[in-house]
């Protein structure tokens, strides 16, 4: 199912939190829209839904303007932050209510119902309540009632963001291989930038109630469209230089780090490390400027300690200081000091 955004804004009081939002979704692809709080994806995705009216511009479902729609006729399932069971039901229960309210068959609602628990390995808790269930089972759950219904497309607004970093990491990985085998529509809202590289086929960046960049993750990662893209997507951040007429930015892991100088490598020092298991972040001083590389995991050194450093010069992105636009150059040469 198609999805299309037509330069749809949205004010509340006076205050625009979409601004003119034009954004193509194509049938089966999982879209994240990410950004920061407050930057308008969540009114998005509630616009989508019939939750929030559209101040201007046009939402299209499959070519049809559903401006006027009511939710209940959009179908389309939401999935929340909040697992929103019903406490007094079954989780059998839960997951079939929405079957329930259509007046599906019973018999027809049971094996739905357990076709979908197989799916997300929690045929062993249908007969359970929601309290008897850990944080990951009840998200399981919220995900299941979901699925169930077979909707058009599926809107999830930051449903992992209560479980710890383990369970996000493994409902990361069911999340994509449900979306893969369900090939149905799905938009995700997420502050996470972990969630949208592993899980998109394209991302939508937003800031401050506009789009910034929208394309496949890898793009963005390697390719951002201004210096905001460029800062907030990547851990750590990109590192910013301030050149004469341009900001350029290098990713810690186009910096190498040397115990001994060598031709064209520049003088730092280090300011801290951060050893994090599979590899070392090493904070560096290199004249007034900050920088952060990446290093191999045994990567040794004292703060203060004199290194020297090499930076992939075909790396290099260039910023208008002003605009913050991406800037495309030749002219790779920056001065650090």
């Amino acid at each position: 199912m198609g999805i299309e955004f037509k330069n749809v804004s949205k004010t509340f009081g006076g205050t625009c939190v979409v601004d003119d939002l034009s954004l193509k979704i194509d049938d089966g692809e999982f879209i994240v829209l990410l950004g920061p709080s407050g930057c308008g994806k969540t009114t998005t995705l509630r616009m989508l839904a019939g939750l929030e009216s559209v101040t201007s511009g046009d939402i299209l479902i499959d070519g049809e303007r559903v401006n006027d729609i009511p939710t209940q006729h959009r179908d389309l399932a939401m999935v929340f932050q909040s697992y929103a069971l019903y406490p007094h039901m079954t989780i059998a229960e839960n997951i079939g209510y929405p079957l329930r309210v259509r007046k599906l068959d019973k018999t027809e609602r049971t094996a739905r119902v357990k076709r979908v628990a197989a799916m997300l390995e929690i045929e062993s808790l249908l007969d359970r309540k929601p309290r008897q269930l850990s944080g990951g089972e009840r998200q399981r759950v919220a995900l299941a009632r979901a699925i169930v219904r077979e909707p058009r497309a599926y809107l999830m607004d930051e449903p992992l963001s209560n479980l710890d970093a383990r369970l996000r990491v493994q409902m990361r990985g069911e999340l994509k291989r449900l979306q893969h085998q369900l090939k149905t529509t799905t938009i995700y809202v997420t502050h996470d930038q972990a969630e949208a590289m592993t899980l998109a086929s394209r991302v939508a960046v937003m800031k401050k109630a506009r789009l910034q960049q929208f394309d496949a993750p890898m793009n963005i990662y390697n390719h951002p469209a201004n210096l905001f893209v460029a800062e907030f997507v990547g851990s750590p951040s990109m590192n910013f230089i301030e050149g004469s007429p341009l900001t350029v930015g290098i990713r810690p892991e186009h910096i190498q780090v040397l115990s001994q100088p060598q031709d064209g490598a520049i003088a730092a020092k280090v300011y801290v490390t951060e050893q994090m298991g599979n590899e070392t972040f090493v904070f560096l001083t290199v004249g007034s400027n900050r920088l952060i590389a990446r290093a191999p995991a045994d990567f040794r050194a004292e703060d203060e300690s004199q290194v020297w450093i090499t930076i992939n010069k075909d790396k290099i992105h260039s910023f208008d200081p002003v605009s913050g636009d991406k800037v495309t150059t030749d002219n790779t040469d920056f001065i650090l000091r």
